[in-house]
């Protein structure tokens, strides 16, 4: 298991993506999640309409 790249607190953006469901921008780091299929997953909070959702770390940056 990798350690996270990103700690709670941090800001992130979405990567834009074709197929992926949540929409670009800035988001917050709300808390680390174990790995989905050997990789580290995020609960983020968007800062523009609070919504929370599960990003894997391969999209953000």
């Amino acid at each position: 298991m990798r350690a996270h790249k990103y700690k709670p607190g941090q800001f992130v953006r979405i990567l834009p993506k074709r197929f992926l469901a949540a929409p670009a921008g800035r988001y917050e780091i709300v808390r680390t999640l174990p790995p989905d299929n050997d990789e580290n997953q995020y609960r983020v909070r968007s800062t523009e309409d609070n919504h929370e959702r599960v990003v894997r770390e391969s999209e953000l940056t």
